[in-house]
Formats: structure tokens, C-alpha cells, sequence
């Protein structure tokens, strides 16, 4: 996912201090930091803040709803005496907003932060029975597993559904009627409170893992999950759903004395949605009911994801830099590139999601020939998003220079050594140098290598040389890289013409 984020540091909001954020990696497993559960909802929206740009409605109203979660959930393990029952009405969560805006990373983030399992799941895979796609209580079961069998632990953890509207049945929503509205069904018991099997009897996975704890002694003295305390949020672009909600606010406007009333833009139609519009759109009135608490992300415009690639901790500015970054390459991306970028990605219509795109798209060809060109640096501006052929070709030019200058300096380490191991002096002219390049090139070897081999008989033909003329330094020409044997034999042969003379000259 290529959602908006804020970047850590001076600039992002930090969380309260009696309310720091877990120092758990977040490819270990969650801690039980949420046992002393004591965040306010101006710390977690403080947290989003720091990773999820905007949607700062849908950061408040999640972040009150997983406090007073999480809270009577402590509150709770408290008072397991039993000396008074807490009544409590389940705040499982529905959003509504278009692709690539952060959804996923508003809850993935506030699972990271209380340090709870956190499971995402498309609701579009599961039947209502389980022989058709996978069954829902899987979802409990993976929680168990992210919690490295800390079934307690999973108990509190987090569900995500996405792509939940799907699973709409309307006549109007042809395809999804039968299995749609079983699985709505089948999600009602979970969604409230029910026990699920730890292991499943139609699942020779589970089965599996069943005899495998039990051959280690490990298997859980509980077999079953209880889904009171998981918090279970849905989310779903919910396309269509705004028609619906403005040809009621049309309905009940219309009449003698209404007046015009103003067209109303889809994203403002969301924030009016009524549990009757849920309904029309093909949700049991059970289902929806199960989710009092209704969220709308808004669609990110392209000053939104100019800020999401210059301010996020996981901008994907980020991730080319590391992917360069791995063959030596500081990537240097300027504003005037971003910017650009945020317009073609605005266009695509798909969030944050468009900025891969349209970077795969415009990077491609250098992040395939940098690696190979040997350059340490590469600038990304208006220049190159505008004309990539041409960067690219500049880029080659300037490798030239760089991989000529980089053998130089590795042949005149060759010939400091010639010279002291042999007691003669050798050096390579720039002609001789850019042909060893491309010669290392084309036969992919590094240039000390190459050096050696072509060179291997020089030490015996120029100390002959020495000894005829009494010539002790040698300047190598392009041909002398080219053929270097044939070089060297035309030398001593053109030796024993001149003998006991000292010439300057050598064959070109």
C-alpha cells in the first residue's frame, strides 16, 4: 500500500507522553502493552497524523471510537471478580471512501500503536459456508496466529474488511445476492459475540496445526475464541451509495415552497448516509446495524499527494531511495519533479495508489541501466519526468567520464605495482585507459583483472626491451589494451633493430 503518511521527526506531532508509542517492531509480535490501555483520542489522531495525510474527521471519530473500545475492554479485565457487570454496545466500525486514500493504514496504524493483532482480509473471498471461498472464522483464527497463539491477546486484537460493499445484494447489484447476503449472515455472530473453534473440522490446515501443537505439548488448554472484545472494522469504496442518499435528500425536499436545491458533490452526499441508505444499497438491516460507527475519507486531491510523497514516513519517495540506494546510487528527488508527478498521479483517480503508477512508469528504464553505469548520483527534477530519453542519455555520458576516471585510477595502481615489483616503469595514456573500459565491459571483468591478464607477459618482453636499449619507462597506447600481445612483440622486435640505443619512440 502507497498511502499517505507523515514523516517522524521534528515536524510530526508526538504522542502524550503518558501514552508512548510501542517499541515492538512491527514484524514481531504485538506486545500486551494494551493490558494498561490509558490513550485519549487526542493521542491516537496525534499518531495518525504522523503517517495518514488529511482525513482528519475519519482520524477523530476512530480514534474515540478505539479508545472507549479499548478502554471498557480494560476496564473489564479489572473487575473480573465479577462484583459488577459492565454493559457496553460493541463500536465496530464502517468507512466509506475511495481507493488509495488510507484506509487500511488509519487501523493498521492504531493496531501498531496499542500493540494489538491485526488481520486484513477482502471480503469478496469468503462464502457463507466455507466450501465455496474461505470461511469468516478464518479471520479469528489468523488473529491467534499473528498473536503467536496468545489467544488472549487475540481476543483483543483488530479485524479489517475490505472491499466489504461487494458484498451488497440489491437487485440493482447483480452477481452477489446469494453468497453476498450469506456472508453479511455469517459476519452478524462475529461481529457481535460468539465463540470461534480454534481449530477448524473443515480445514486440513488447521487440522494439521492441531496435531503438530499437540506432538509439541503446546496445544492451548483453551479451544475456542470469544470475538466480545475484537474490534471489527469494514470499508468499501461504496460506489453508487451517493446516488442513493441524493435522491432522498431530493425526495424530501421536493414540495411547494422547498425552493432549488443546490446540487449536492458525492463526498458530502457520504457524511448524510442513513442506516435506510445502507439498506437500499444491499445490506441486511442486522448487518449495518452491527457497525454504528460510520466514517468518510475524502478523495485526495493533487496538493494531497504532493504532501504524501515531500512529508510521509512511508512516502514512496522513500522506498525508490532505498531501491537505488542498494547499487551505491544516492537518488536525490526535487520538488519540481514531486509536483509534476502529484498531477499524473491525480489523474490516474486511484489515491495514493497512482503515485506508483506513474514513478514505475517514468523510472523504469533508469532504475534497469543505473545500477550498470557506475554513477553515485542521480538528480530527479522537471527535466528528467519531462524528457526521460534524454536524461537517460546524459546520464550515459556522464558514466563515461566517471568509469574512465574510476580506471584510471585502478590501472595506475596496476602499473605503481608493475613498476615496483619489475623495477620499470609503465603508464597508460587516456586512449589506452577508455579502451580498458570497454574492454571490462564487454568482457566483465573488473580492470586490476583485466590488467593482469592482458599484461602477464610484459614483465619478461619489457625487461628485454631494457636490456637492448637500455629503456626503463613506457607510456602504453590505446593499441597496447587492444592487442596486447602483438603490441609487445612489434616492441621487441623493433628493440633488437636499434641495439645498445635508447629510443623514445614506440609503434602507435
Amino acid at each position: 500500500m502507497f498511502t499517505s503518511f507523515k514523516e517522524t521527526g521534528k515536524d510530526g506531532p508526538a504522542a502524550a507522553p503518558e501514552a508512548p508509542a510501542p517499541t515492538t517492531p512491527k514484524d514481531e509480535t504485538p506486545d500486551e502493552s494494551w493490558l494498561d490501555f490509558r490513550y485519549k483520542p487526542a493521542d491516537i489522531k496525534a499518531h495518525l497524523d504522523r503517517f495518514v495525510i488529511r482525513q482528519d474527521d475519519a482520524k477523530k471519530v476512530l480514534a474515540t471510537a478505539v479508545c472507549d473500545h479499548y478502554h471498557h475492554a480494560r476496564m473489564m479485565r479489572e473487575r473480573q471478580d465479577g462484583t459488577e457487570e459492565i454493559e457496553f454496545a460493541k463500536q465496530n466500525v464502517i468507512i466509506v471512501g475511495p481507493t488509495g486514500v488510507g484506509k487500511t493504514y488509519l487501523i493498521k496504524h492504531i493496531a501498531d500503536l496499542i500493540g494489538v493483532p491485526f488481520v486484513k482480509a477482502d471480503a469478496t473471498k469468503f462464502s457463507e459456508t466455507g466450501y465455496v471461498g474461505a470461511d469468516v472464522d478464518d479471520l479469528v483464527r489468523d488473529l491467534v496466529a499473528k498473536a503467536n497463539g496468545n489467544i488472549d491477546l487475540a481476543e483483543h486484537g483488530i479485524i479489517y474488511l475490505d472491499e466489504v460493499d461487494k458484498i451488497a445484494s440489491s437487485g440493482e447489484r447483480l452477481g452477489r445476492d446469494v453468497s453476498g447476503r450469506g456472508v453479511q449472515t455469517t459476519l452478524l455472530k462475529l461481529m457481535e459475540e460468539t465463540e470461534v473453534p480454534l481449530y477448524s473440522g473443515n480445514d486440513m490446515r488447521s487440522q494439521m496445526q492441531m496435531m503438530f501443537d499437540f506432538r509439541k505439548g503446546e496445544a492451548p488448554k483453551r479451544q475456542v475464541i470469544n470475538t466480545r472484545n475484537i474490534l471489527f472494522v469494514v470499508s468499501g469504496a461504496f460506489t453508487g451509495l451517493e446516488k442513493i442518499i441524493e435522491r432522498r435528500l431530493t425526495k424530501g425536499s421536493i414540495g411547494f415552497g422547498t425552493g432549488s436545491r443546490e446540487t449536492i458533490r458525492p463526498e458530502h452526499a457520504l457524511r448524510e448516509a442513513r442506516t435506510q441508505d445502507f439498506i437500499d444499497f444491499g445490506f441486511e438491516a442486522e448487518f449495518i446495524g452491527r457497525l454504528p460507527v460510520r466514517v468518510v475519507c475524502d478523495a485526495l486531491a493533487e496538493e494531497d499527494l504532493f504532501e504524501i510523497m515531500k512529508n510521509s514516513e512511508g512516502s514512496i519517495i522513500r522506498q525508490f531511495e532505498r531501491e537505488f540506494a542498494a547499487y551505491g546510487i544516492n537518488a536525490k528527488f526535487e520538488d519540481s519533479a514531486l509536483r509534476l508527478m502529484a498531477r499524473s498521479a491525480a489523474v490516474e483517480k486511484t489515491g495514493a495508489r497512482g503515485l506508483m503508477t506513474v514513478w514505475e512508469r517514468t523510472l523504469r528504464e533508469f532504475k534497469f541501466e543505473l545500477p550498470s553505469l557506475g554513477l553515485g548520483e542521480i538528480i530527479i527534477d522537471e527535466a528528467l519526468v519531462n524528457d526521460q530519453a534524454a536524461a537517460l542519455a546524459q546520464c550515459r555520458e556522464r558514466a563515461k567520464t566517471v568509469q574512465v576516471s574510476v580506471a584510471a585510477r585502478e590501472a595506475e595502481t596496476f602499473a605503481q605495482h608493475f613498476t615496483r615489483d619489475y623495477g620499470i616503469e609503465i603508464r597508460f595514456d587516456e586512449d589506452a585507459t577508455r579502451a580498458l573500459v570497454e574492454r571490462s565491459a564487454r568482457e566483465g571483468s573488473p580492470i586490476s583483472e583485466l590488467c593482469r591478464k592482458l599484461f602477464k607477459d610484459y614483465p619478461f618482453g619489457l625487461q628485454l626491451i631494457a636490456s637492448n636499449t637500455s629503456e626503463t619507462s613506457f607510456t602504453l597506447p590505446r593499441r597496447a589494451a587492444e592487442e596486447p600481445d602483438r603490441y609487445l612483440s612489434d616492441l621487441v622486435v623493433a628493440s633488437y633493430r636499434r641495439p645498445n640505443q635508447e629510443s623514445n619512440s614506440q609503434p602507435s
